[in-house]
């Protein structure tokens, strides 16, 4: 494995105590903005910044005793003791393994076993995220062991050949839970869930818990993300949208003012220690294999300044996600360069990074990050024709997968012809998924693609020609905001999976 090929197992946990340097509190600043060093280090791993998810597992049983010439128990080989304590075992062995596989931060609580009303309601009490729910027999318990907490999930198991049968295999396609349906959808919010539907039963299979327990892992680090907004948020063709995203999402901005920048920027500047740290930073980035600079070296060396900035502010509000407004405009004259390498390796970072404050398209791209523990790429869509769309845009990371860098351009910005931007050249038949929102309207459209090639264009850097994979002519006629958010791999099913449980509308035209 290279020198730059990371196992996402060896990704490390952002933590505040972590970052590098003294905690510098925004009260501390005074007069005169401070500057220090930020740690980058292009082969260090990308940070997992949300936090882990806390399942809880439950078996609901039965206990039956044998009774002459009448029926005395139900379906399920789980109606006494010595079978629960089997069971206990079985599936701690499963959960160990599940565990192991997990690519994203999972913790599983300590198995319990209910056999009672109140020994579920006494579960109730703990702190986790989510319930995973052994519906083995006794019926009654299955919707008292389900999360009471209607921010909280649950994801039901029940086994057919994987191991005793389960009473729950037979009796919950019937009743206990409740089908989805719009109007279900439609009472859902970032506070109320929606309760248990018969999307989140599985049977025998554990690669469909996992699939779930990501997307909830997805979801739970979605609700209530903190954003930091230069020059404050905005919301292309939706001036709604940031009040949307902090009502709908429960999303924390932070606004930061171009005035706090160019202090910044103008004590950088005086700093020869730093000046001599960004040329460092410059020459060792520029011997990543696969990068190519096309542009003045000093756009490179000043974007890390703002870089730096961009740490800091992260470090301050104890956040992990930023965005700038007037990218095309203010922050050049601010800085002497453009934010797109910036923001590239904030992204390659496993931080998130976005260009335009654009409040439609920035949820999509939190959830989708938090999901995929991979960078995502916010990009211009074009008209879908022939089953092919041009994806294009001057901020993209290059750490796509989460491990390699792929080969770079260095070149100016595409629009000010000014600058360092990257042009990034994905791999001909790598696999995306990607979400283009409808305004603020709570509707979302997935849309899964295959890279075809990486032209050249008279358009933004990075640019690919991606072929659609479904019913790609629906595309022509949707209202949406000119921005998608996309990730390598096919995440729609996870996303699918939550955003109803939110009371989104999601859908997927890649079926």
């Amino acid at each position: 494995m290279c020198k730059h090929c990371m196992s996402r197992r060896t990704f490390h946990t952002l933590t505040t105590a972590g970052a590098a340097g003294g905690l510098l509190g925004a009260a501390a600043l005074g007069g005169a903005a401070r500057v220090e060093a930020e740690p980058w280090d292009p082969d260090q791993p990308p940070r997992v910044t949300g936090r882990p998810l806390r399942v809880q597992p439950i078996l609901a049983h039965a206990i039956c005793t044998p009774r002459e010439k009448t029926s005395w128990r139900s379906w399920s080989e789980i109606v006494n003791e010595p079978a629960a304590a089997q069971e206990m075992r079985r599936i701690g062995d499963e959960l160990q393994a599940l565990q192991a596989r997990a690519d994203f931060p999972l913790e599983f609580l300590p198995l319990v076993k209910v056999t009672t009303p109140e020994e579920a309601a006494n579960v109730q009490q703990g702190a986790f995220d989510t319930v995973l729910l052994y519906a083995a027999s006794n019926a009654q318990l299955f919707q008292p062991c389900s999360a009471a907490d209607p921010r909280r999930d649950t994801v039901v198991f029940v086994r057919h050949k994987s191991g005793p049968t389960y009473y729950g295999y037979e009796c919950l396609g019937v009743r206990h839970f409740q089908i989805p349906s719009p109007e279900w959808r439609q009472g859902n919010s970032a506070d109320h869930h929606g309760g248990v539907t018969l999307d989140d039963v599985v049977v025998d299979d554990y690669d469909e818990v996992l699939w779930r327990l990501r997307a909830l892992y997805g979801l739970n680090n979605f609700l209530g993300q903190r954003v930091v907004a230069l020059s404050g948020a905005s919301g292309k063709w939706d001036p709604a949208a940031p009040d949307v995203a902090r009502q709908r999402y429960k999303f924390d901005i932070v606004d930061v003012s171009y005035d706090d920048l160019v202090a910044r920027l103008a004590t950088a500047s005086a700093d020869t220690q730093l000046q001599q740290q960004y040329a460092a930073w410059t020459e060792r980035y520029l011997q990543l294999p696969g990068t190519k600079l096309e542009t003045d070296l000093a756009f490179v060396q000043r974007a890390f300044a703002l870089y730096t900035v961009f740490r800091q502010w992260l470090r301050e509000y104890e956040a992990s996600a930023i965005t700038i407004n007037q990218c095309m405009g203010t922050i050049l004259s601010a800085s002497n360069t453009t934010a797109c390498m910036p923001l590239s390796w904030l992204n390659d970072e496993g931080f998130l990074a976005f260009c335009e404050s654009d409040f439609v398209v920035v949820p999509p791209g939190v959830l989708l990050h938090h999901i995929s523990g991979k960078p995502v790429v916010m990009h211009n869509s074009t008209f879908p024709h022939k089953a092919t769309v041009t994806c294009a845009h001057c901020t993209a990371p290059r750490r796509m997968n989460g491990k390699r860098y792929e080969p770079v351009r260095i070149m100016t910005h595409y629009e000010s012809d000014f600058g360092a931007a990257p042009k990034v050249e994905m791999p001909v038949g790598q696999l995306l998924s990607a979400i283009s929102p409808e305004y603020s309207t709570g509707r979302w459209v997935g849309i899964r693609g295959i890279v075809r090639d990486n032209p050249f264009f008279a358009i933004c850097r990075t640019q690919q020609d991606v072929e659609i994979q479904g019913d790609w002519r629906r595309l022509i006629q949707e209202a949406r905001d000119s921005h998608w958010m996309m990730v390598y791999g096919d995440y729609l099913r996870e996303v699918g999976y939550v955003l109803p449980k939110i009371g989104m509308t999601w859908d997927n035209v890649s079926g």
